[in-house]
């Protein structure tokens, strides 16, 4: 059984697959209706339960048409509507109970324990939707996305600027391992990446720098990348964390440090004329809508890795 927590659980051979999946799922599909299966329907027969212990547009919806293109179904719950971990029910009875009904498991959680908690008791594969700790699922998605623009990631360069010490920086750290690009993060100190992450970087021989100046990170690199700067549960001074970040926002003046043909990149939801300028994200180089597509194509992949 294989459950899909971290990019740096997978080889760089079985992430390399899961992204090649995706891109002839995505080219076979250019006849097809938004809600038609895919010609083999894989998951047909199957269903995935997924439970949301956040909010979620993105995660939610395309891993729901994911399950449809793949010809199988999926039942959504939320944590206050059942017995996760609570009264008399512990997370390892759920975990015993939704293995009788599901062939999978997806998980968006708060808590990067309870994936790992839940997964111990689970006889089905659990994917990790979003945890505090990574959120491989986007940026499985974002490389599917580069790649789709501007070809191979590998020797490419990144740039990631804003928070440093996110889930999403930690994921892409872990990518950068796996599909050998260099990575370039422009943070204040007070929101550097932690020392663990940064551990398993040196460990994996990661090409990645970490500077204060963020058009030291954005200088002549393929692809800008940020987050919004205040998470969901984010428990800071938000004005303060704001102000600490305000010099990395990302606007016409810093791409035009980037390469003449660099993309830009966002997860969303966006903090419009905060970590992003409303010229840049709608602008040209902007790739944020391919980016939520791919997310129903990668996952497609990640299902039928787990399940395979």
């Amino acid at each position: 059984m294989k459950n899909f927590l971290d990019i740096s659980d997978l080889t760089s051979n079985e992430l390399r697959a899961i992204i090649e999946e995706a891109k002839v799922r995505k080219s076979n599909r250019k006849d097809l209706n938004k809600s038609e299966t895919d010609s083999d329907q894989p998951f047909k027969g199957k269903s995935m339960v997924m439970i949301f212990e956040k909010p979620s547009t993105r995660t939610r919806i395309s891993f729901d048409i994911a399950v449809k293109q793949l010809g199988g179904s999926s039942i959504i719950l939320n944590p206050e509507g059942i017995h996760y971990g609570k009264g008399n029910e512990t997370l390892k009875d759920t975990a015993k109970v939704l293995s009788e009904y599901a062939d999978i498991i997806m998980l968006r959680t708060s808590s990067h324990e309870n994936l790992k908690e839940f997964g111990k008791y689970l006889s089905i594969p659990i994917i990790n939707g979003l945890s505090n700790q990574s959120h491989p699922c986007q940026i499985m998605s974002d490389i599917f996305t580069f790649e789709e623009t501007k070809g191979n990631i590998g020797g490419k360069s990144i740039a990631w600027l804003g928070d440093g010490n996110n889930n999403m920086s930690n994921s892409l750290i872990e990518a950068a391992s796996r599909f050998n690009f260099k990575l370039k993060i422009g943070c204040p100190d007070k929101y550097k990446p932690n020392k663990k992450i940064m551990l398993w970087a040196k460990k994996n021989n990661v090409d990645v720098l970490v500077t204060k100046n963020p058009s030291e990170a954005a200088k002549d690199v393929d692809c800008v990348m940020t987050d919004k700067w205040i998470s969901m549960n984010d428990k800071v001074n938000k004005k303060a964390k704001k102000n600490s970040l305000k010099k990395y926002q990302v606007n016409k003046k810093l791409m035009k440090l980037a390469k003449s043909d660099a993309i830009f990149m966002h997860c969303l939801p966006v903090g419009r004329e905060e970590e992003v300028t409303d010229e840049v994200i709608d602008g040209k180089q902007s790739v944020v809508w391919r980016q939520a597509l791919n997310r129903v194509h990668a996952q497609k992949s990640i299902i039928n890795w787990c399940l395979n």
